[in-house]
């Protein structure tokens, strides 16, 4: 028990955890924090006022669901696709093949996964507030894991 983290009996012993940990991005006083700011706004769309899009992303038949690296990797090209910012990623490896959990913390928000790979299933939420275009994530979902079948669901998120 004396290896398990934080001494719960509940929690994985430290031998069968890793993590994917990134320093959060340090972003001061600079030119690139006002920007920042000035991306995370209500936005309007057909007329109506909101915070952000929120796409809750279903995969089905997915491959790749328990290689954390290459999620990672993966989370990273969704940010970029969307024109996101990222601030931070921790990932969590359920050892062995038993999928990944975890988050990108954005500027404009987050993109979350929950993987069972022995199920070929990944859970997935992208709200992006501001400039960000979260359905071009989704697209890189779709060629990263190759899924059979992709269910998508769309949320406007601060409805005004």
């Amino acid at each position: 028990m004396a290896d398990s983290i934080l001494g719960g009996g509940a929690l994985a012993p430290i031998s069968e955890v890793s993590h994917v940990d990134f320093s959060p991005v340090d972003l001061g006083a600079s030119a690139e924090h006002s920007e920042l700011d000035r991306k995370d706004f209500f936005a309007e769309q057909e007329g109506v006022s909101f915070a952000g899009t929120h796409l809750i992303v279903d995969l089905w038949g997915a491959s790749r669901l328990d290689d954390i690296d290459f999620i990672e990797e993966t989370m990273r090209a969704c940010v970029d696709a969307a024109g996101a910012t990222l601030l931070h990623i921790h990932l969590h490896h359920f050892t062995p093949n038993q999928g990944v959990s975890g988050v990108a913390v954005l500027a404009e928000s987050h993109i979350s996964i929950h993987s069972w790979p022995e199920y070929g299933y990944a859970a997935m939420d992208i709200f992006m507030c501001g400039d960000a275009q979260p359905q071009r994530a989704v697209d890189v979902l779709r060629e990263a894991f190759q899924p059979e079948r992709v269910d998508v669901g769309e949320h406007l998120r601060g409805r005004r």
